[in-house]
């Protein structure tokens, strides 16, 4: 069975967020003073489970866990767990995480021993000073051990970017080297206008076009034909033993290969980041209206899905969307 939307692109990606709390205050993410969402308001992690299963159900091969940050949910191992053993079961084929890496020094043996071969790690900055700043509070020692952590388990890091205007736009080559070193791949992401922050998102923004153009100078940049099935488009150089991609909603649009949806902490499914439609799963879970009904809402969904999102940054327009990354996980 597979999951097509109206423009024939086949759906085989969930992105779910577990939690919208996270331990760190990123300022491209959210405000320094964050109210979260009380408890009642968010899935339970049976609920996740259940929604996962109708999405696996209908065609969906794989599924990533982000937040907020994943990890800081309880039991977050217990739901990994149980999904990992839909692998042998069903069309379920990988099951990932995106995290900021403060928490996989606890968590990496049990998330090798319970499926997870391969996760993002967001890190912007190798400069310890500049991480504090953009984190508000974070320990960069900390995220660098536990991706050491990982990576003594045989989990495969790939590192995630976030391009930053007048923070971390002129120094790249400085992390492209360290990951290199480590054998790390890399991807740098433009900063997407979801919601408000302290700051404007104008104010961000920096086009990665600008900054591919100062690195090919230093690398001599040719492009991969490496997929993940994702977004990023991957360059190599004789230079360096990794790949580095560039994930450009703004600058480039990349929605015509589209192959995903996102469930929010809250149970609602959004069928495009840069978009505010969705469709509410919490109330239909909890009203119990059988598996059947979830998975006719799903196919409308999928049904409605837009082409492309409606990004648009400059001075005098505010964000179009209306959420913050925490509550959808990017």
């Amino acid at each position: 069975m597979e999951l097509v939307d109206q423009f024939l692109r086949k759906i085989n990606y969930l992105r779910v967020s577990v939690t919208d709390r996270c331990d760190l205050r990123c300022v491209y993410c959210m405000k320094e003073k964050m109210n979260f969402l009380p408890k009642n308001e968010v899935l339970s992690l049976e609920e996740i489970e259940r929604l996962c299963d109708n999405f696996i159900e209908l065609g969906v091969e794989k599924i990533r866990l982000t937040g907020g940050e994943p990890l800081v949910r309880k039991n977050i191992i217990h739901l990994i767990e149980n999904l990992n053993k839909k692998k042998s079961l069903t069309n379920l084929k990988e099951i990932t995480l995106t995290t900021n890496g403060s928490l996989l020094k606890k968590f990496a043996k049990d998330l090798k021993n319970n499926g997870i071969n391969r996760i993002n790690v967001s890190l912007d900055t190798i400069n310890k000073e500049k991480y504090k700043k953009i984190t508000r509070f974070g320990n960069l020692d900390n995220v660098l051990e536990g991706i050491d952590e990982a990576i003594n388990h045989k989990i495969n890091v790939k590192i995630n970017t976030v391009v930053f205007k007048n923070f971390n736009e002129y120094n790249m080559s400085d992390l492209i080297d360290w990951a290199n070193k480590k054998l790390l791949d890399l991807t740098f992401i433009e900063v997407m206008p979801m919601s408000d922050t302290d700051m404007p998102r104008h104010m961000q923004f920096v086009s990665l076009d600008n900054v591919f153009k100062e690195l090919n100078n230093r690398y001599n940049f040719y492009k991969s034909n490496y997929r993940t099935g994702g977004p990023s488009n991957y360059y190599t150089s004789e230079k360096l033993n990794i790949k580095v991609g560039f994930i450009t909603p703004l600058s480039n649009n990349f929605c015509a290969t589209c192959n995903r949806v996102r469930i929010s902490s809250t149970g609602k499914l959004y069928m495009c980041l840069g978009q505010n439609d969705f469709v509410d799963f919490r109330e239909i879970l909890r009203t119990d209206r059988g598996d059947d009904y979830i998975k006719e809402k799903i196919r409308f969904a999928l049904s409605v899905k837009p082409k492309q999102h409606d990004f648009i940054i400059n001075s005098e327009v505010k964000p179009y969307i209306n959420r913050h990354m925490n509550e959808t996980g990017g």
